[in-house]
């Protein structure tokens, strides 16, 4: 009987571990099948859904992509003299991640080729700037025998190799160097701004982006589209074969409408003298020249200004960067009369006829605000106001228009606005009204506007504060009749293989319509002003009839009390001298605005330039040596020497 409950429960515990072990073998099943499902999802994951990312990178992990930079575009003048162009050279290049030791690397390398202690300087800036893996220039331009010597020592530096690159140049050199611009290294801003548009891809392997002038505004043209090599490489990173290539696409010419023998001529005729002229055609707005003085070498910038070069340029007094024709604003003086003179027309302030008596001297709430020297004009008109320049005329029409009045007269002409040129960095200038008045001030009291502070405006004093832009611009309005055009510095783009050129499209004109009978009154002071006026003597045997109007501005407050001395007074404090004028006063093709700072009356020191600018640009007559110089020292009168044709004087680029 025992025995046969030990085998019931035998069997019983036979039973109980058959199923323990069934349970066991049913876990190990599903946790067989649980990985076995994760890994079928996890193949079908990397088969189907990352299949395209993947197979991407397994091919990036045997071809590489490399950028082919397009050629930056031609800048051109008018005539088509090269401003700006592309050469090819050699650059010793390091890229600092592949470098063990930097510092004796390129001590090493200093005994192989020349590396001077800028050339150090730069290459640091530029690591700071960049990331480890960029190749970085340790020096450009390479010489051929610099070339050799280091290829046959190549073996004893890894991460430094020899790399042929095409180099920005301007072979004018400071000439023109405010329009044209330059080109730079782009900075971490640039970078960002270039994601932001989606434009990183077109810029890669290159290193260089526009900075100023036309090579920043016309960047996307001048670029062209990169192209790129793909190649297969070995385990090793050594390209194998070529895959497939898209060629680059070279960056069109852009053809600037100025003249770069007038621009020269221009420059040279400011000498050492600050200040800015803006010459433009009337009837398209075309602009014929664009100078700002003094200039700097774009050249410079390039491959990064080093610190000497840096610091002369932005500590100079004399502000060589500063785009004076663009930026620099200038209380316009007695050029401002004209204008002045077309808004008591237009609002019916006074009618042409109309005689205001000037004694010298015009007084307003007991202040007395002076005209020419002791004595005055006596009796003047409108013609007459403008031909002599009677202050008191426009003390007393200042006095009735009123600031807001003349300011919503200014405002279409261009003053106190953005003109629209297609150059980078235009400011606004200051056309005062009372409006304005209580939005630039803080102060309660100072947001009040005086009626003594109109008086003023009517010379083109007071807060009146515009570019030679804008003065040009609003000249070129009154001679072509009241149609008024976008100043344009780019005439056309250019293809650089074809050479077919596509104009730059114009923006129709606005006419601003003023009566044809207001402008004439307007115009005939404007040519008074030549034939018996203050300018008279400048233009006296030209071989056109022209019309201006001389200015002149002050640089610093002088009390009423006090007469203007400016042999007592430092340089920088001396009047700016302006002169506003076209050409011929008939049918006009050229209108211009020129500041020359600090150098007293317009007559003397303006005008002569126009007159050049004019004998130049109507009669193809460049001035000698000798008017260049004589024109330097502000004399005015007829032209001494012997004029040159134009044809016959070549514009010399300055080679670095």
């Amino acid at each position: 009987m025992s025995i046969k409950l030990t085998s019931l429960a035998e069997l019983r515990d036979n039973q109980a571990e058959l199923h323990r072990f069934r349970e066991r073998v049913g876990i190990v099943q599903a946790v067989v099948l649980f990985c076995f499902l994760l890994l079928v999802l996890r193949l079908s994951y990397l088969q189907i859904v990352r299949h395209d990312d993947l197979q991407e990178q397994a091919e990036n992990n045997r071809t590489a992509v490399i950028p082919t930079v397009p050629p930056r575009g031609t800048i051109l003048d008018r005539n088509g003299v090269v401003l700006a162009s592309n050469y090819s050279a050699y650059t010793l290049e390091i890229t600092p991640s592949q470098v063990p030791d930097l510092e004796a690397t390129i001590e090493a390398l200093s005994k192989v080729v020349d590396i001077q202690s800028k050339d150090r300087r730069r290459f640091k800036r530029l690591r700071e700037e960049s990331r480890s893996f960029d190749s970085l220039p340790i020096r450009t331009r390479l010489s051929d025998e610099e070339v050799a010597r280091f290829s046959a020592q190549r073996y004893r530096f890894p991460g430094v190799e020899i790399k042929a690159r095409l180099f920005r140049q301007y072979p004018f050199g400071e000439l023109a160097s405010h329009v044209v611009g330059y080109i730079g290294r782009i900075n971490a801003k640039e970078k960002e701004r270039l994601e932001e548009e989606d434009e990183s891809g077109n810029y890669r392997g290159n290193e260089y982006i526009g900075k100023l002038g036309v090579e920043l505004k016309y960047e996307r043209e001048l670029h062209g589209i990169t192209g790129v090599n793909r190649v297969e490489t070995s385990a090793g990173g050594r390209a194998t074969r070529s895959l497939s290539s898209r060629q680059a696409i070279p960056g069109q010419n852009v053809v600037l409408s100025i003249d770069i023998q007038l621009q020269k001529m221009i420059e040279d005729l400011f000498g050492n003298r600050r200040g800015a002229l803006v010459a433009l055609d009337p009837n398209t707005g075309e602009v014929l020249a664009f100078v700002s003085k003094p200039t700097f070498d774009p050249n410079l910038f390039v491959e990064g200004i080093d610190v000497e070069n840096w610091q002369a340029l932005n500590e100079s007094p004399d502000k060589p960067l500063l785009n004076r024709a663009l930026r620099g604003t200038y209380p316009p003086g007695s050029t401002y009369k004209p204008f002045m003179a077309l808004g008591a027309l237009s609002t019916g302030k006074r009618n042409a006829t109309t005689i205001i008596n000037d004694a010298g001297s015009w007084t307003y709430g007991g202040h007395t605000f002076r005209s020419h020297g002791d004595g005055g004009l006596g009796p003047v008109d409108m013609v007459r106001s403008i031909s002599l320049s009677s202050n008191v005329y426009y003390y007393s029409l200042a006095n009735e228009m009123g600031v807001d009045t003349i300011h919503d007269f200014m405002k279409p002409l261009g003053f106190g606005q953005i003109t629209g040129i297609d150059l980078p960095g235009e400011v606004r200038g200051v056309l005062p009204s009372t409006e304005w008045k209580r939005n630039y001030y803080k102060r309660p009291e100072q947001k009040k506007w005086y009626g003594g502070e109109t008086i003023s405006l009517g010379i083109g004093q007071g807060y009146n504060a515009f570019t030679m832009v804008q003065l040009a611009s609003a000249t070129a309005t009154i001679a072509n009749g009241g149609r008024k055009f976008s100043p344009r510095v780019v005439r056309a783009t250019q293809d650089p293989l074809t050479h077919a050129e596509q104009l730059n499209t114009l923006s129709e004109p606005i006419d601003l319509g003023y009566s044809p009978d207001h402008i004439a009154v307007v115009r005939n002071g404007l040519v008074g002003v030549v034939t018996s006026g203050t300018s008279a003597q400048v233009f006296a045997g030209a071989g056109y009839q022209s019309a201006g109007k001389t200015g002149t501005a002050q640089a610093v407050t002088i009390g009423q009390k006090d007469k203007y001395n400016a042999a007592k007074l430092a340089e920088f404090q001396r009047d700016h001298a302006l002169y506003m004028a076209y050409a011929p006063a008939e049918e006009p093709k050229i209108a211009l605005a020129v500041v020359v700072e600090n150098a007293g009356f317009g007559a003397v020191s303006a005008a002569p330039i126009a007159r050049r600018v004019f004998d130049y640009w109507l009669l193809g007559q460049y001035p000698s040596e000798e008017d260049i110089a004589a024109t330097q020292k502000g004399q005015s009168g007829r032209p001494i020497g012997t004029p040159r044709n134009k044809a016959d004087v070549p514009v010399e680029s300055r080679n670095n």
